[in-house]
């Protein structure tokens, strides 16, 4: 199922470039490298030093748990205290691929990944350098190695989609493998099946359907009511938050705002469906963004338009609420959430 989710131009990397990010992981450094869905910055997920560095270079609360990464021939077993039914099932069907499993994490493995809860999420990602570098990495551990690794950015900022995205935030202090553009963009559905029933964390490429098809029942959706789910990445009222204040709302509620930026000299970015955007489109101190009218085309292009946007000078960015719908549920989530960073400036 994942295969189209290899990007089509990587860049080549060599054996040695993936023995020499291998060394670092396992002298317990940092190492950034691409998977289908954003860049993560990598450790090794059983040195709690290096996982500290990685929550110290991101400026990440201790307590916001990382998703583990395994290579192709990964043991989840190794991981967990049990492998439920469920959860092999979604293996069997997504991994290699952009769903995060939350299970309950075995006692060896240390809480440092987990942001001291008694569960852990586990990945496989598709991309081939990614598959590349956890696979050697295991294979110099002795087939049980993983790579903790949340997105590459800043705590609370827009994850990369880019090896640029990555130097941009962090300069020359991070090794990089770069693998081109993520084909997904936006970080990997969370399923949690570490209370008897499956639940969505984080919303993502894989869809609650296509996980119910799976399971023969739906995943309890996030509402904000299920007080017991674990915490998970990214599941945090505001994040994946340009530097650029940004708001989300019905057009009808943008055009008050344009209005004002026009009225006031301002220069903004607006993200729209062209019928909505009318004469906003041509406006002089409008930049105007056409809005994807597919919802994997959305996400995939999301980041990357947020991060450009933080470098075009504009004082706001004016985005067109999505439908409420089931496959704009990932775009929605990330929007959503981007906005809320600036909700108390409203």
């Amino acid at each position: 199922m994942s295969s189209s989710l290899i990007p089509p131009a990587a860049p080549a990397v060599t054996e040695a470039q993936i023995q020499q990010a291998v060394a670092l992981l396992d002298a317990g450094e940092l190492v950034a490298f691409p998977t289908e869905t954003v860049y993560g910055l990598g450790a090794d997920a059983e040195n709690p030093q290096a996982v500290a560095r990685i929550y110290a270079a991101k400026g990440r609360p201790a307590n916001h748990p990382v998703i583990v990464h395994l290579g192709p021939g990964g043991d989840p077993h190794y991981w967990v205290r049990e492998l439920p039914a469920d959860a092999q099932k979604l293996i069997d069907a997504f991994w290699p691929g952009p769903l995060t499993l939350i299970l309950k994490r075995a006692a060896h493995i240390p809480p440092a990944v987990s942001g001291g809860q008694d569960s852990v999420g586990l990945r496989s990602p598709s991309h081939p350098i990614a598959q590349a570098l956890l696979g050697a990495f295991d294979a110099r551990r002795g087939g049980r190695a993983g790579v903790a690794a949340p997105s590459a950015n800043r705590f609370g900022h827009v994850s990369p989609t880019t090896a640029q995205h990555v130097r941009d935030e962090f300069g020359d202090t991070v090794h990089v493998l770069d693998g081109g553009a993520s084909e997904v963009g936006i970080e990997s559905t969370i399923v949690d099946l570490s209370r008897g029933f499956p639940a969505l964390l984080r919303p993502g490429h894989v869809t609650p359907l296509e996980i119910a098809e799976v399971l023969g029942v739906a995943p309890r959706l996030p509402d904000g009511s299920d007080a017991t789910a674990p915490r998970a990445s990214g599941t945090l009222k505001a994040h994946y938050a340009p530097r650029t204040p940004l708001a989300l709302l019905p057009f009808a509620s943008l055009e008050p705002l344009l209005v004002g930026a026009r009225e006031g000299g301002m220069r903004v970015a607006l993200i729209a469906r062209r019928s909505s955007a009318g004469d906003w489109a041509q406006t002089p101190n409008v930049n105007f963004i056409a809005a994807p009218d597919d919802p994997r085309r959305y996400a995939r292009e999301l980041y990357g338009l947020l991060r450009t946007l933080d470098g075009a000078r504009v004082a706001r960015i004016l985005v067109e609420q999505l439908p409420d719908t089931p496959e704009w549920i990932a775009v929605n989530d990330r929007l959503g959430r981007a906005a809320a960073a600036f909700e108390s400036h409203e």
